[in-house]
């Protein structure tokens, strides 16, 4: 009996670290750098790569979301969405979440050094000190436009993929971190518009609580027909072809008038799914590349 007890209570402890790391958003991030990774040289890149890039990447990207946890645990308490996170409600003390963080990283980079390359080591680290630190330290409490100044940090994965393929940084790699930073905030101000409660709760200067509803589905819809615009920009430098062109406008058409819907018709329900539509919309993007890339070689 007292084993199944230490088993479950173990099991408990695993789940609550394994939250930490945000596994939903770093496996979209990863996604995006195996699709950088692939997209960076004409013949697929070797699986060492592939599996050591994505390896190291999701451990940095977990170490970074745990340290952002942590700095961030007594505005988490406040809000009914991140309240039950182990390091809001003190199930894990602080100095085990920096241990853990540590661990993971470290662990991280030394398979990115190991086995990757330097240069995707360093930018993953300096991805990293973006987030946890820059974003969530010096802009998240500071100012409304902190998902725009601090997108930069998450629109990095397919850069980090790129590097990891070639060893160097090209414009096309930073077409598709551009394509990442617009997207960003739209993505998160339309969670913010239907979460504005908790966010005024928990005292951040998110946009819809500082500058109300209605500009900020001005702004989600404006950075919309931005993004649009921008996930164009592959096909006219002949980065992809016409079935990526398709897909970017099938996909951008939805978005916008999602978008429009949230400046204009506002709802709760209509700002979910905006934000919902937003995750499946870059997931489906950044395959339209990989596949249009494949189709597009000559």
């Amino acid at each position: 009996m007292q084993a199944s007890i230490a088993v479950a209570r173990q099991s408990a402890s695993l789940r609550q670290y394994w939250a930490l790391t945000k596994p939903r958003v770093t496996q979209l991030a990863v996604f995006c750098a195996v699709i950088g990774m692939f997209l960076a040289t004409p013949e697929p890149p070797s699986w060492r790569i592939v599996l050591a890039g994505s390896a190291g990447i999701w451990l940095m990207a977990s170490a970074a979301f745990a340290v952002n946890c942590l700095i961030e645990r007594e505005v988490d308490a406040r809000m009914s969405r991140t309240r039950r996170r182990a390091t809001a409600s003190g199930e894990i003390p602080p100095q085990r979440v920096l241990a853990f963080a540590g661990a993971v990283g470290g662990a991280g980079m030394a398979v990115l050094l190991t086995w990757v390359n330097a240069q995707t080591m360093w930018l993953t680290f300096a991805t990293f000190i973006g987030y946890a630190v820059v974003y969530t330290v010096l802009l998240k409490p500071n100012t409304p436009q902190n998902i725009v100044i601090g997108g930069l940090s998450g629109a990095m994965p397919p850069a980090l993929g790129w590097v990891a393929a070639t060893g160097q940084l090209t414009p096309e790699a930073w077409l598709l971190v551009l394509i990442i930073f617009v997207w960003t905030p739209p993505h998160f101000w339309a969670l913010a518009l239907y979460r504005t409660e908790d966010f005024r709760k928990s005292g951040l200067p998110m946009l819809p609580v500082t500058h109300g509803r209605e500009l900020t589905g001005l702004h989600v819809f404006l950075y919309t027909l931005a993004l649009v615009a921008v996930t164009l920009m592959p096909f006219a430098i002949r980065m992809s072809g016409v079935v990526y062109l398709a897909c970017a406008l099938l996909l951008g058409a939805r978005f916008v008038q999602l978008a429009w819907r949230v400046w204009r018709r506002y709802s709760d329900d209509i700002a979910r799914r905006t934000f919902r539509y937003s995750i499946v919309y870059l997931a489906l993007l950044f395959a339209a590349l990989l596949v249009d890339h494949y189709l597009h070689l000559p």
